[in-house]
């Protein structure tokens, strides 16, 4: 039922952009702050812990599936430190055999070749038989085996991805829609694909109440929240497309609410996935109704991250419309100490988990999923 106002209850009125175009007004990040309530609690009583289907996880962060980052040795290293590493599927560890030479060709090329050095590389063909033996090591390792592959590419290798053992299967692009309309091929079918495999399934991009609502419905455990908002990438440069990461988080929240109501109760992870550089923008995204964090670029600064100071994602080296960029991010410290401390300086960009159990203490809350209800305020 409509307002006095003629407004609908729960929709945010609209600015004038212009005398025929009218638009919402959006919030990144840095444009809302965390209040703290009456109470607070000792750190060490708070809980970081969530699960995935069958899959328990003691801190919510999963490292982006980007070979900056993301190796089988970093992937099982944040494993054993209770977080999921996400190997990009269709990347260097899946082309070669070993790809040292190729990073280091990405880490010593001029500014100005790098997007052709990297098109260069990347050019070489993604080979089953290396998919297998990625998903396998990290089985062997004893760690949660998660992969990721573009939606363009899952028809071609997701039996092949499934067979070797993954347990937790991505499939993530700038942007996924459950209704992608082709002209010249057969789209992916998300809703009857994830119906028949035996493995939960996430996917994104996504960035609004609508398009999350549509992929909740294909059955998929989880939803990626985030376009165009990464370190690495110039979406909204090249594009013209991109939305401020608070707002997007807090509408798919609201689907997610919606959607258990619509189902009978099943719930839906939110992801954040862009965006979340520094420990303020972790516990900001919990803060707006996020259940788990993918992170780029704050883990691509750790001294084992193959990318070598440098981070970048599959934008940066799209054979015809580059998108992204390769970032200089620099070395912080171990991965370890990137998420459980000491930092090293007051900048966000170490002991990750601990800042974010040290909102969650400072304003009085035990677990995650209370934290989403924190009161937020906006700063613009």
């Amino acid at each position: 039922m409509a307002r006095a106002d003629g407004r609908l209850p729960g929709v945010m009125s609209e600015i004038e952009i212009g005398r025929n175009k009218r638009g919402r007004r959006s919030y990144s990040f840095d444009d809302v702050a965390v209040v703290p309530s009456r109470r607070t609690r000792d750190p060490e009583d708070v809980s970081t812990t969530w699960q995935v289907d069958a899959y328990h996880f003691d801190i919510p962060i999963f490292a982006a599936p980007m070979d900056s980052l993301m190796s089988p040795e970093t992937a099982i290293e944040l494993g054993r430190f209770g977080g999921l590493g996400v190997l990009d599927l269709e990347g260097l560890w899946t082309r070669y055999e070993d790809p040292t030479a190729q990073f280091d060709r990405i880490a010593t090329a001029a500014d100005e070749d790098v997007v052709a050095e990297m098109r260069s590389i990347y050019s070489e063909p993604v080979k089953p038989e290396l998919i297998r033996d990625r998903i396998q090591q990290l089985r062997d390792a004893g760690v949660t085996a998660a992969g990721a592959l573009s939606p363009q590419r899952t028809q071609e290798h997701w039996k092949t991805v499934v067979d070797a053992g993954v347990d937790i299967f991505f499939i993530r692009g700038t942007t996924v829609s459950a209704e992608h309309v082709s002209s010249d091929r057969e789209p992916l079918n998300l809703k009857r694909f994830i119906y028949e495999l035996d493995v939960p399934v996430i996917v994104g991009g996504c960035a609004t109440y609508t398009a999350a609502l549509h992929l909740m419905r294909t059955g998929a455990a989880g939803v990626l929240v985030g376009f165009g908002g990464g370190a690495s990438q110039t979406t909204q440069e090249t594009l013209g497309i991109t939305v401020p990461l608070a707002s997007a988080v807090a509408d798919v929240a609201s689907a997610r609410r919606d959607y258990m109501d619509e189902s009978g109760g099943r719930y839906v992870h939110v992801i954040a996935d862009g965006g979340l550089g520094r420990s303020g923008d972790l516990v900001k995204a919990i803060a707006c109704g996020a259940d788990g964090l993918m992170v780029g670029a704050a883990l691509a600064r750790a001294e084992e991250a193959p990318g070598r100071g440098h981070h970048w994602g599959s934008e940066a080296h799209h054979p015809t419309l580059t998108r992204g960029h390769r970032v200089s991010v620099g070395t912080a410290a171990p991965l370890e100490q990137i998420l459980f401390g000491p930092s090293t300086a007051a900048d966000g960009n170490t002991n990750l988990v601990g800042a974010l159990r040290h909102a969650m203490a400072t304003t009085g809350y035990l677990d995650l999923k209370e934290f989403q209800r924190v009161e937020v305020v906006t700063t613009a």
